[in-house]
């Protein structure tokens, strides 16, 4: 069984959680028992999961222990796994220990296992089966070889059946692995009687292969096609399931991979290569060109563009220098840069986007919870309709080998591990894909939110703008050059740090290339500054800087800023020589997507509203390019939340998006919030969906692939109900040989992974 680490954490004075690895499920049903005992248990509250072998719990840690827990789950059949000690949760990368992954030595026994069981049953399966269906083959003794070539089937290949259902039956339950086990040893034992006893070993002994019920008295005729090919099927089934859980979690492990496993770390001086695992808060390493940054820290010397693409999707790389701020597992594409590390191991943006994936795969959408009730309680009702089947051939005179026949394939043929897998194999491919997209999806129940929702809220700076303000427009004399205004205005506002002056100062050095120094620089509180730049008195800043040197604007000049100013931008003026020559406007620029963004929204069936606390002429003109109609502004980050409250007294069902402190509250009281991951932690903590791009068009991104899941997951349980609705009656019937029935059963397991794996083909914009 797959055995994975496990991860503890206190979340209140007197309630801890704990994730235990659970071994030895091997359907839906095991999960569905585990979850009930643990539930039995005082101040417990548990969930497990089938697909990922996990058990979330939470419990009061006055009155329960760990040991508790795993000797209840023990006490069930089953084993568990305490917490990992916490010297052996830093993996390489310096990122907590993806369960996936430490899980991987495990998992690759249990498929090694499963892999051997599956080629002896299909090498040992395939001549039996051709024998009984093939009357050609029927040579003299064929009877007897089929018994050969079955026993290590039934006895070695199903044995994990076997074994289960004896650990099952000891603690008076029932489970899909019963039905297979019942299923098989009836038919095999069936076979040994009619051998050994009845007519069925005689020379020259042939019989066909039917798919109907045959009137005989059953001692000539033998099963062991069905024993052996049901359990080649089976276990083919159970192998594809096991590859495809691995698959699903390709993306978790994935995500652990990208971290740096060496650090060159500077001590004294000196550069030191250690494990990453043992960097800490405050050491300063050295990223060479073409090497990954180690972990989240500041940039302390040197500047660099970075490839973020690996975590965020971004293809251009960013530009970083001394006081920016870098991922752990982004790529230095450039300079040499020197890092003070502020996040380690689980603190890491890489450790926070797994945790939030693996979370989002433990957790259960309200259809698997259905998913689980029934199959809890199909497997005695199964195991009743199969005697009933038998009682009423056998009443009706059918003969002891038909009523047998019809017996066995109703037990094969309702196995709903179909409808066991049907969730957790969407739910594990639908946010691992979203995890390759930047869209991280913290748990299923946000699945049936996606689909509800008609409005979203949109946070506007950082969310629908890019949160740094840019220049936008420059406005001059007839007689200015462009060129020149910029590169005099910004050889001046290069020498300051204010956040207007420095979007002037960008835009100038990438128009005009390298800047003149000034002299006589002097910032003039609350005004602008001045200084002389290539021998001209220059001066920037507000219209009453230039008035206290008499310089007026002329009037195209000053209608451009009281536009400007409408539009809710902020204007510079420029003057040197004693002349106003251009007007600047600064503004918090929209983002290129934003756009398209709301356009994709709007075509999903979303309502978009801008909400901010910025001016409302600033709002309305953000809200009038990106084609919003609704808009709240000057709000106050306390209000934001009434406003979500109001929209939701409306009838709403409410998405939010945000990136701020200002936004956790709003974002938690929505129906749905979804954090822009360029954001803040608090932000991004208080979401339902974490948007690592931060760009708009991954929220209709992650809005489209949640809708996807859920209907992947719907169709999933259509499919499997109707399987089993529809082919029970058939059994009952007689019309179906248990081997057929068997793979019929298999097939639909496949069926329902096929169907989940479709959404890793899921594209983004």
């Amino acid at each position: 069984m797959s055995a994975h680490s496990a991860t503890t954490a206190t979340t209140a004075a007197d309630t801890a959680a704990v994730e235990l690895a659970i071994g030895g499920m091997t359907c839906a049903s095991c999960a569905a028992r585990i979850e009930k005992k643990l539930n039995r248990m005082d101040g417990v509250t548990a969930t497990v999961n089938y697909a990922t072998e996990k058990a979330k719990v939470t419990y009061l840690g006055a009155d329960v222990s760990v040991e508790d827990l795993i000797a209840t789950v023990e006490a069930t059949g089953y084993t568990a796994r305490p917490p990992a000690p916490p010297a052996s949760t830093a993996s390489p990368g310096g990122n907590s220990t993806d369960p996936a992954g430490a899980a991987a030595p495990s998992e690759d026994d249990e498929l090694t296992s499963l892999r051997q069981r599956l080629v002896t049953a299909v090498l040992l399966a395939v001549p039996v089966i051709a024998m009984a269906m093939v009357p050609a083959l029927q040579f003299d003794y064929w009877q007897w070889l089929s018994l050969t070539l079955t026993a290590p089937v039934v006895v070695y290949a199903a044995w994990p059946f076997h074994r289960a259902a004896w650990t099952n039956a000891k603690h008076g339950a029932a489970t899909m692995d019963t039905l297979i086990s019942v299923g098989t040893s009836a038919a095999f034992l069936w076979s040994l009687w009619a051998l050994f006893f009845g007519t069925a070993g005689m020379v020259g002994m042939t019989h066909p292969f039917e798919l109907t019920i045959a009137r005989s008295d059953g001692a000539g005729n033998i099963y062991l096609e069905a024993a052996a090919g049901v359990t080649a099927f089976i276990l083919a089934g159970r192998y594809f399931e096991a590859r495809s859980k691995r698959k699903a979690g390709a993306a978790l492990r994935a995500l652990m991979e990208l971290g740096a496993k060496e650090v060159r770390v500077l001590r004294d001086g000196v550069e030191t290569t250690i494990p990453t695992a043992e960097l800490q808060v405050g050491d300063r390493f050295v990223v060479r060109p073409g090497e990954k940054i180690a972990t989240d820290g500041t940039v302390v010397e040197g500047s660099s563009a970075v490839d973020a693409s690996m975590l965020t999707g971004e293809s251009v790389p960013v530009e970083v220098t001394t006081g920016d701020t870098v991922t752990g597992a982004t790529l230095n594409a450039g300079g040499r840069l020197v890092v003070e590390a502020t996040r380690i191991g689980a603190d890491t943006q890489l450790a926070r986007m797994a945790k939030l994936v693996e979370d989002a795969q433990n957790g259960k959408a309200s259809a698997q919870r259905l998913a689980d009730r029934i199959s809890a309680v199909f497997v005695p009702i199964v195991i009743a309709l199969a005697l009933a089947t038998l009682g009423f051939w056998l009443g009706n005179g059918a003969g002891l080998t038909a009523a047998f026949t019809a017996a066995v394939a109703v037990l094969i043929i309702a196995c709903p591990c179909a409808l066991g897998l049907a969730t957790p194999t969407a739910l594990m491919v639908g946010t691992g894909r979203g995890a390759q997209l930047g869209i991280l999806i913290k748990g299923p129940e946000v699945l049936e939110t996606t689909r509800r929702a008609d409005t979203i809220v949109l946070d506007k700076t950082g969310t629908v703008t890019t949160g740094r303000m840019t220049l936008q427009t420059t406005h001059t004399t007839h007689t200015t050059d462009t060129t020149e205004v910029l590169r005099l205005a910004g050889a001046l506002e290069n020498a300051s740090e204010h956040p207007i002056a420095q979007a002037v100062a960008t835009a100038a050095a990438d128009a005009t290339g390298p800047l003149p120094t000034p002299e006589d620089f002097t910032n003039v509180p609350g005004l602008g500054v001045q200084g002389i730049v290539e021998g001209h008195a220059v001066l920037v800043g507000r219209e009453q800087l230039l008035a206290e040197w008499e310089i007026r604007l002329p009037d195209h000049l000053a209608e451009a800023k009281r536009a400007a100013e409408a539009a809710g931008r902020t204007a510079i003026t420029v003057a040197w020589d004693g002349e106003a020559r251009a007007v600047l406007e600064v503004a918090d620029a929209v983002k290129d997507t934003s756009a398209e963004a709301i356009r994709r929204l709007r075509a999903l069936g979303l309502t978009p509203i801008l909400l901010t606390g910025d001016n409302r002429a600033v709002a309305e003109s953000v809200a009038a390019e990106v084609g919003i109609d609704e808009v709240y502004a000057e709000v106050m980050p306390q209000d934001k939340v009434d406003v979500v409250k109001r929209l939701q007294a409306e009838g709403r069902s409410v998405a939010m998006v945000g990136d701020g402190v200002n936004d956790a509250a709003a974002l938690a009281q929505a129906d749905l919030g979804l954090a822009m991951g360029t954001g803040t932690d608090a932000a991004i903590e208080a979401g339902d969906l974490t948007l690592v791009r931060g760009d708009l068009n991954a929220a209709a991104d992650a809005i489209r692939l949640s809708r996807r899941t859920l209907s992947t997951i719907r169709t999933n349980l259509f499919w499997a109900f109707a399987y089993n609705v529809g082919a029970l009656p058939l059994a009952a019937a007689g019309l179906l040989n248990p081997m057929i029935a068997g793979a019929a059963m298999a097939f639909s397991s496949v069926f329902v992974v096929g169907n989940s794996l479709r959404l890793r083909t899921f594209k983004g914009a």
